[in-house]
């Protein structure tokens, strides 16, 4: 397996070598973020690639958020189609190694793509991360994949255990409004951290 270290992922914006991208915000995480009511709830978007969800909530009124990937090609497509973007808002950076507090974290292909080793230690991050009772949300893989990774695939069973130490599961479910290809393939899930 390839180190999917931040050369890896920048080399492969760069070849424009990205076929989980499907060109605009993936609609079960725009239909969770319709639910969303306070504006200025503070998000990330880890692994957030070229932002698309990040453009929705942008165009959805919401500003209080941050995009997080260690390619900076990755944030070029937001940029262009939102030129006003906070650039302090675009953390190129590992997210391990973050800081700060949110009250959401929205979960759209990062996890998959990481290894499987660091799912743990994803979970951990996210749980310092937010704020008591805040919540990581969005879409999980809920197959498994014939050829190495990434992405990475897993079962619903796997992620209850996995987020169960740090996390409530509000709700984990199969995504009925995936796009096609992805159809009886994800699950949308909901979590709140322990106080």
């Amino acid at each position: 397996m390839a180190t999917l270290n931040d050369n890896y992922w920048e080399r492969r914006y760069k070849a424009c070598d990205t076929p989980w991208d499907i060109g605009y915000a993936s609609p079960p995480i725009c239909n969770f973020i319709y639910t969303l009511t306070q504006k200025d709830t503070a998000i990330l978007i880890p692994g957030a690639g070229k932002a698309h969800e990040a453009a929705f909530l942008w165009e959805h009124g919401f500003r209080n958020f941050k995009i997080c990937d260690w390619a900076v090609s990755a944030f070029d497509t937001l940029l262009e189609k939102i030129p006003e973007f906070p650039r302090e808002n675009c953390l190129i950076q590992d997210f391990f190694e973050l800081s700060g507090k949110f009250d959401l974290i929205l979960e759209q292909t990062f996890f998959c793509a990481i290894d499987p080793s660091l799912r743990k230690k994803y979970v951990e991050k996210c749980s310092e991360l937010l704020v008591p009772k805040g919540k990581v949300a969005g879409l999980l893989f809920a197959k498994k994949f014939d050829k190495p990774g990434p992405p990475f695939g897993g079962s619903a069973e796997e992620y209850q255990k996995l987020f169960g130490d740090h996390f409530y599961i509000d709700l984990m479910i199969e995504a009925k409004d995936s796009i096609t290809p992805r159809a009886g393939s994800e699950l949308f899930f909901i979590a709140e951290k322990y106080n």
